[in-house]
């Protein structure tokens, strides 16, 4: 029995020593099992976003092999691809362990790297004109949509734009240039002409004959001469997401459409609300709508109010001048004859005008549709125009303000129901209702040609003025000027009262014109 348990203990420790060889041995020659140096983390678990990828050796080389990853995406495209990835290292210190080849690994992190990308940036050109900007996939497109705001104008493409470094930026930023290609074709031409020796000889007296003459009609060179945008034009280069890019037929239409831009126009002499409707070219109703300061088509309106107006325009505006030839009737200037005893309100035409008819050749300058200025090349009378002459006054005319202070109007100018027996059912003048003794002013300097009691206007005063007009003051209490006293505007000349057929203290006002009673609310400042 003895025996046997010794046999039985020799057994058994030869098979553990056995075991520990054959383990021993699998460290060297099983796929992927490596023996490790014990340095401490030797062996690490490799993660993308949570994602186990495999394990390696080498922290730094997992660094390295996801830089592969990253570099192998990226190489399938030209554009900017961006990837949300963080990668995580569990690191632990092992005798040995089953390392995975980098072939794999790379596979394994660019499959996580797909799955986490979050947007190809493209690359892109953003064209901004003052505040707006528009990107566009390819600078052929830029250029495409810059000639199509030049082409809309030019129909016969005669002008070119081209995309030029701005040499005054720091940055790269592209600039537009607008190629007559007329003009580099003649100068192309004419260098290969002057190539020759007395071919420039020629050419010069040629020139200098011309410039001894007088240009004839059809010596002018009709048609489009300049082409050049408004505004400034910069184009830069940029990585966008696709969904940030715009169609560029899209484009096209932003930037040559009209868009409603706000303006403002300064009211000048003689304009009323329906005129400056004509002239904006938007309905006076519009008008009215965009300007709170005025109420309806009655409203007043003065020299110097700035009014909101929108003015269309497109977001790239085109400057060009045009050389036309044109055949029109036309009118003669004015002339003015002046008289310095007539007042500037005082007008009288002398000889009335008749038009002429003329042929032109002028430059014609456009900003977009709207014409800027024109300036006369040429010109031929066919029949000469016949001017207006017109004698006018030099002299500022007298002006007439409310011949009293406060007051409540009480009765206005026109057709009314008598207020009392005997007095007028059609009112000549303007009533302010005011207390007996209130102070009046003489509306306007002049001499009082009236001072005393009037029948049914009590006590009354007349003035006559320098202009031919004469104004009256009524139901007084008290006079305070005499007959052929002159008196200055704003002097006082009386009192207010309750005199004459009155039914309470007002004072009753008058402008008379050639003798006739009008309405003084249209008079008065």
């Amino acid at each position: 029995m003895k025996k046997l348990t010794h046999y039985h203990k020799k057994l058994k420790f030869t098979y553990v020593k056995y075991t520990v060889i054959t383990l021993f041995c699998c460290t060297f020659f099983l796929k992927g099992y490596t023996l490790l140096e014990r340095t401490g983390e030797n062996f690490f678990h490799i993660k993308i976003n949570g994602v186990e990828i495999g394990t390696i050796g080498d922290a730094q080389a997992a660094q390295e092999l996801l830089n592969i990853a990253r570099k192998n995406i990226a190489s399938e495209s030209d554009e900017l691809t961006f990837i949300d990835a963080e990668m995580t290292l569990e690191g632990e210190e092992v005798l040995w362990g089953a390392i995975d080849s980098e072939e794999s690994l790379i596979v394994r992190m660019e499959e996580a790297l797909r799955s986490n990308i979050l947007q190809t940036m493209q690359r892109s050109y953003t064209m901004k004109v003052n505040e707006y900007m528009v990107s566009l996939s390819s600078v052929e497109e830029v250029q495409q949509l810059l000639q199509a705001a030049v082409d809309k104008y030019d129909t016969e493409g005669k002008f070119q734009v081209e995309l030029v470094h701005d040499a005054d930026r720091e940055f790269s930023v592209l600039t537009t240039h607008i190629v007559d290609l007329s003009q580099e074709e003649a100068a192309q031409e004419e260098n290969s002409v002057s190539e020759g020796g007395v071919q420039p000889f020629l050419s010069q007296l040629g020139a200098d004959a011309d410039a001894g003459r007088e240009m004839d009609f059809e010596d002018y060179e009709l048609g489009l001469l300049t082409m050049d945008f408004a505004e400034e034009v910069e184009v830069v280069e940029a990585y966008l997401p696709e969904s940030q890019l715009t169609p560029l037929a899209t484009a096209i239409e932003d930037v040559t459409k009209e868009q409603e831009t706000p303006g403002e126009y300064e009211v000048v002499e003689g304009d009323t609300l329906s005129e400056i409707a004509i002239k904006v070219n938007i309905p006076m109703d519009r008008i009215i709508e965009m300007n709170e300061i005025l109420e309806d088509e009655n409203s007043t309106i003065r020299v110097g109010d700035k009014l909101i107006i929108t003015v269309p325009e497109p977001e790239l505006s085109v400057e060009r001048t045009e050389q036309n030839y044109y055949e029109e009737s036309y009118d003669a200037e004015v002339i003015y004859v002046d008289n310095d005893e007539w007042y500037t309100n005082q007008t009288q035409v002398l000889q009335q005008p008749s038009a002429g008819f003329r042929r032109v050749v002028a430059d014609v300058s456009y900003l977009n549709d709207d014409e800027v200025s024109r300036e006369i090349l040429k010109e031929e009378i066919v029949m000469e125009a016949v001017p207006k002459i017109v004698e006018r006054g030099t002299r500022i005319p007298p002006t007439y303000i409310k011949p009293v202070s406060g007051g409540r109007q009480s009765s206005g100018f026109g057709r009314r129901n008598a207020p009392t027996a005997g007095a007028s059912s059609y009112h000549r003048g303007i009533d302010w209702a005011v207390p007996t003794g209130t102070a009046v002013f003489a509306s306007s300097g002049g001499t009082v040609s009236r001072a005393g009691w009037g029948s049914g206007y009590g006590y009354v005063v007349y003035i006559d003025h320098e202009d031919g007009r004469q104004t009256r003051y009524a139901h007084l209490s008290r006079v305070l000027v005499e007959v052929g006293e002159t008196v200055e505007q704003g002097e006082r000349i009386a009192l207010s009262g309750n005199t004459g057929v009155s039914t309470g203290p007002h004072l009753h006002f008058e402008i008379l014109i050639n003798g006739t009673q009008v309405n003084p609310l249209n008079y008065l400042e």
